[in-house]
Parts: C-alpha cells; structure tokens; sequence
C-alpha cells in the first residue's frame, strides 16, 4: 500500500526522484498514465493489470466506457527508474499534470498520485474546507 506525501522537484529534463518508500514497491519499471482531478496515476506493474483487467471488463457499447478507457490508457507510459532513483516523466503527462518545478508525490493506497504543487496546495484547501460532509458521506460507504 502506497502513503506519504513527499515533495520534489523536476529536472530540467522531466526527471522526477522517486521516494525510496515508493520504489521499494513499484520496482525498476511502472505505468504512469493521465488521473483524476488534474493529476497523474502511478501503477507497479500488479496494481496496473489489475486496472487494465477491470477497463477492459466495462461496456464498450457504452460512450462514456470509451472515453473514460481512452482517458487512462491513451497517455499511458512505462517508465524506468535511473541508478539516482530518477524517472522522466513523458511530456505529454507533464503537460497534463501541468508539471513544471515543484511537484507533490503522494500515497493514495493503490496507487501513487503525482501533482503539481499549485494543484496539491489548491485541493489541499478545498479539502480542508468540505472534509467534515465528505467525512459523513463516507460514513455511509461503512468507512
């Protein structure tokens, strides 16, 4: 299970230091492919079958199936690990994530999320401010 929240930065090539925590994990190779709410998901390899399993699973008689298999698979990139625990990041995810310097790598259970840290700081308020009812509708998810 992936958790942490590790700040970085980018290369000016598009390298980004993989946290030990998280590469003890993911291994030499992993997907990084477009997320949700602006950001990027990173997969080790299991988690990634896993995923590709349950999208090729759903409906493609369904429009928004297509778009929303086409959303995660279209960007979708194995990248390697350098000898400096670096990975570059492809340009177009970058451009995606809105990447640029700072970035934050954060654990979200199965999976690990790259922001930039604009968009971390932002949802970060946003958050803060709504997680008292985000709290209660989970309460009726039995968490």
């Amino acid at each position: 299970m992936f958790m942490g929240e590790y700040n970085h930065t980018l290369d000016t090539k598009g390298r980004l230091i993989i946290p030990s925590k998280f590469r003890e994990t993911l291994g030499e190779k992993f997907v990084v492919t477009k997320g949700l709410d602006g950001c990027l998901f990173v997969y080790d390899n299991a988690g990634w079958t896993a995923f590709e399993e349950k999208l090729q699973a759903m409906p493609i008689s369904r429009k928004d199936t297509r778009m929303f298999v086409r959303h995660f698979l279209a960007g979708a990139a194995e990248v390697e690990v350098d000898k400096q625990g670096r990975a570059l990041i492809p340009s177009k995810l970058r451009e995606f994530a809105e990447l640029t310097k700072d970035v934050v790598l954060v654990g979200a259970a199965g999976h690990i999320e790259i922001w930039s840290q604009e968009r971390w700081d932002a949802l970060e308020e946003e958050a803060e401010e709504s997680m008292e009812d985000i709290a209660e509708r989970m309460d009726d998810l039995g968490l």
